[in-house]
């Protein structure tokens, strides 16, 4: 794919979905250029369908929170001629929920993910935080710092809040992130979609014969009032294994690179803490993992900047493009540790805003404590680059060796 755009002769052509340039996270380069020439594209994704690509904040900001657009499963878009109706389950997380059964989900959920019960659980979190550190140290250096601690950091926090078992990881993984880059390998996605509900089914059964202190067990117990439903709580569960957890540790990852590989960051946020919570939203919006990684479904007809978006069509409002906004965000390029106004997008807006906000924050905030505290001088040797899947639109790196 050429990594540069084309030529501005809006409305008459089809883009290649913008991927980042290779071998770093991102953003792609076109971002810019989009929302300045052509702020509603028509893109091409790695699986052959076509979608309207949003890159402004404005719009990305109102079109998460329309009514007129849903988000479809992965085994309903796009649709396929040789596909029987309902042939298939769908793996419906709770993105894909709508109306009251969505709504009695969060109710059931609101407390398990307040802001009070996530600091409740601060000091367990850097228990595990510090458990693994240690046991990553007993490797020697150069150490992988993703294999070692920021992708089991984040699934052992996952696990133990939600109650999914950590020893089943070696099952779920794959699946769960088969289904997650369904935008490059739809077909394998969609296999697996018996698998992920099959598994939580069981797990959830499992949990109403031995109940335990977690939030799968909560939502058995909760399971019949008002509109709460067996299937409202398997959608849960996949959005816990689906995005709950990776999502994070592309984010912890990211946001270590960033620190590392923007000159003094690391340093700075290392020696004055104070800045930490600001710190944590400004690697929130600077970091792009959000690229064109939400689908949305057009269930009406409306125009947006004279395009004609039809019953059906799919729309990317691309997160991490409208956090990039020069128009919102003064400097929008650059990392800035001390950026007060900042009204990121990252996570969502409108019903279906990421319910593992104060989660996230608190897992980013704990793996960098733990990360200044554990290796001052942290750094990514010379010789010893991260690595990269460069096919992925979304990307964290494969393997960040560091020294300390």
């Amino acid at each position: 794919m050429s990594r540069t755009p084309p030529e501005p002769v809006i409305g008459t052509f089809v883009i290649d979905m913008p991927l980042p340039p290779p071998g770093t996270m991102g953003p792609p380069t076109q971002y810019g250029w989009l929302r300045r020439e052509c702020p509603l594209a028509e893109v091409r994704l790695p699986i052959g369908a076509t979608a309207w690509y949003a890159t402004r904040y404005e719009d990305v900001r109102d079109l998460v929170a329309d009514p007129r657009l849903i988000r479809p499963t992965i085994n309903d878009w796009p649709p396929r001629p040789d596909r029987a109706v309902d042939d298939e389950p769908g793996l419906i997380t709770m993105m894909e929920l709508e109306g009251s059964r969505h709504a009695a989900l969060r109710r059931a959920l609101a407390e398990l993910f307040s802001v009070r019960s996530i600091r409740r659980r601060l000091p367990h979190l850097r228990q595990s935080a510090d458990r693994l550190l240690e046991e990553f140290v007993d490797g020697g250096q150069p150490g992988d710092l993703v294999a070692g601690f920021l992708e089991p950091f984040p699934l052992l926090a996952m696990c133990d809040l939600v109650g999914i078992p950590y020893e089943d990881r070696a099952y779920f993984l794959p699946r769960a992130d088969a289904a997650l880059g369904a935008m490059v390998t739809l077909d394998e996605g969609r296999e697996v979609t018996a698998q992920l509900r099959g598994y939580m089914s069981s797990l959830l059964d499992r949990k109403r014969r031995k109940p335990a202190d977690d939030i799968l067990t909560g939502l058995v117990h909760a399971c019949g009032h008002g509109n709460l439903d067996g299937e409202s709580m398997v959608g849960f569960g996949l959005s816990m294994l689906v995005a709950g957890y990776r999502t994070s540790t592309m984010f912890l990852a990211d946001a270590v690179v960033a620190l590392l590989t923007v000159p003094g960051q690391y340093a700075r946020l290392r020696d004055d803490r104070g800045l930490m919570p600001g710190a944590v939203d400004e690697l929130l919006r600077y970091i792009p993992v959000m690229n064109g990684v939400v689908v949305l479904q057009a269930v009406e007809e409306f125009e947006l900047h004279n395009r004609r978006i039809h019953a059906g069509d799919a729309v990317l409002p691309v997160l991490a493009a409208a956090n990039r906004d020069e128009r919102v965000f003064t400097d929008a390029e650059r990392l800035d540790l001390c950026r007060a106004d900042n009204p990121h997008l990252t996570f969502g807006r409108g019903a279906h805003n990421c319910l593992g906000a104060h989660l996230a924050r608190a897992q980013m905030t704990v793996c960098l404590e733990a990360l200044f505290e554990r290796f001052p001088d942290l750094h990514v040797p010379h010789g010893h680059p991260p690595t990269w899947d460069d096919a992925s639109p979304s990307k964290s790196p494969l393997t960040l060796p560091v020294g300390w």
